[in-house]
């Protein structure tokens, strides 16, 4: 045969569908698997879909001497220890100029780690973020390649077909920077997707549990949110899912679903670097926080036979008026939520030096990928208009926006609270807004208490310089 185009190691459901996809738009590909059953699965799968031009390999070593120079193999492996193994395995067999990308979801300085590790092999690296899930892979997904520019132009042609395809603004991949800018990019992209999905569970709570809607009302809510500003994947799902009757009994299939959220580390990697950045990124954490309370399920049960009782309101609830409320509610936290994903790219780009576009990550996110959402085209204008912009929310038309649906956000935090249905994503946000657009907030006693154990010393309003105060001394000497 003649040799491939690029090969693909790593044939789970994420890397078996980016292989068929590449295949499919016309570029041979080799793939290899360390389980050898996952390598003809894939083969069987390639002549079933259109005998695609897909070579299945049982050795690295033939996998690697199959594919033309220079070469570039594209893993799809576990995080961590396995990824170091798969390219022992690959390194061993490759030659100066080759290129190794890592698909998957890898903390950002393992991938520096690896690519200055490669480059003293005369080998090139690329950490890409792949974002769509097992159907985005296979039919396009929003790709963040970061690292070697070089390595990314040897694929460029095959990235820009393979990506998902958004007929207003291109294909949904670009370069996004030196070092681990890419996987940092997409750790982000999951911190958010973590505060958008945690946002609509509050939006289903509220409504469910406050407004008594059933599931058929959910799924026709949810179905019209899609319609317009909240025009997203997620929400698109969110719907179906309400449709779903239960194959296995009664109901809705929602219903049986136990309320105990899974994760894989990338939101708490989110909330982690916030930390380190000292970038407030409240959504984000409460996303996190509930998945580790949902987590606490037996617990939850424990105590929800200690504190019984009933925290309804009592008040008269229209419904009409609820579902308008909770719909701009949900899109003004959800700008929240990603004022906060951006905020945490920019303040990382500045400490590295990666000099990241956020229009353009914008850009990128509106095909392919989880949180893909109509409302992506309008931040990305709002970079445009000011690649400075301090907060997405002082953007003209997100602080127009936020302010015509404030009064609504705040009704349906209240009424939640006076319910007894927790809204930790809507508090969170709205908290953050509130404190954002404060001209004084009451730090000033938090400053004087730090001063008064610590002499941490504070500044005045009302002249310049730092100043330390004997408050203890003073209080005392009044008595």
């Amino acid at each position: 045969m003649a040799l491939t185009r690029i090969g693909l190691a790593g044939l789970a459901v994420m890397g078996q569908n980016l292989a068929l996809n590449i295949a499919e738009k016309g570029f041979p590909i080799s793939v290899y698997n360390r389980t050898t059953s996952k390598v003809d699965e894939t083969v069987q799968r390639a002549k079933l879909e259109g005998n695609l031009p897909l070579y299945g390999f049982h050795d690295p070593a033939s996998f690697v001497n199959s594919i033309q120079k220079p070469r570039v193999v594209i893993m799809l492996v576990k995080a961590g220890a396995p990824v170091d193994q798969t390219i022992a395995t690959l390194a061993a067999h490759l030659e100066q100029g080759d290129c190794i990308v890592d698909g998957g979801n890898e903390w950002y300085e393992n991938t520096e780690r690896r690519e200055k590790a490669m480059e003293e092999r005369g080998l090139l690296y690329l950490g890409m973020g792949v974002s769509g899930g097992e159907e985005g892979a296979r039919h396009g997904p929003s790709m963040m390649p970061g690292g070697s520019l070089e390595a990314y132009q040897y694929i460029e042609d095959i990235l820009l077909k393979v990506s998902a395809q958004v007929p207003d603004s291109g294909p949904c991949v670009t370069y996004i920077g030196k070092g681990g800018s890419g996987n940092f990019v997409k750790m982000v992209h999951n911190g958010i997707e973590y505060g958008d999905m945690q946002l609509i569970a509050e939006a289903y709570d509220v409504l469910k549990s406050v407004g008594k809607l059933t599931n058929g009302e959910l799924q026709q809510v949810f179905a019209e949110w899609n319609k317009g500003e909240l025009l997203s994947f997620l929400v698109e799902i969110t719907a179906d899912i309400f449709s779903i009757k239960d194959d296995q009994g009664e109901g809705y299939l929602v219903d049986k679903v136990l309320d105990k959220t899974g994760m894989k580390g990338t939101g708490k990697w989110t909330v982690q670097q916030a930390a380190e950045l000292s970038v407030a990124a409240p959504t984000i954490e409460a996303s996190l926080d509930s998945r580790f309370l949902s987590g606490l399920k037996d617990e939850r049960v424990a105590a929800s036979k200690i504190f019984q009782g009933d925290y309804s309101s009592g008040e008269t609830v229209d419904k009409a008026q609820l579902i308008e409320d909770v719909r701009k509610a949900l899109y003004a936290s959800k700008i929240c939520s990603y004022a906060q994903g951006m905020n945490i790219i920019k303040a990382k780009s500045v400490e590295k030096g990666w000099g990241l576009n956020l229009g353009e990550l914008a850009r990128i996110w509106k095909g392919g990928c989880i949180i893909r959402a109509s409302f992506l085209d309008r931040i990305k204008k709002a970079y445009d208009r000011n690649g400075e912009l301090a907060n997405l929310l002082i953007d003209p038309e997100f602080a127009q926006e936020i302010m015509d649906r404030q009064a609504a956000w705040r009704r349906v935090v209240c009424l939640a609270i006076n319910n007894g249905v927790s809204t930790p994503g809507m508090s969170a946000s709205l908290a953050y807004f509130d404190s954002y657009r404060r001209e004084r907030l009451p730090a000033n006693l938090v400053q004087a208490q730090r001063d008064y154990f610590g002499a941490h010393t504070y500044e005045r309003v009302d002249m310049p310089g730092s100043f330390h105060t004997e408050w203890y001394k003073i209080a005392n000497s009044k008595i």
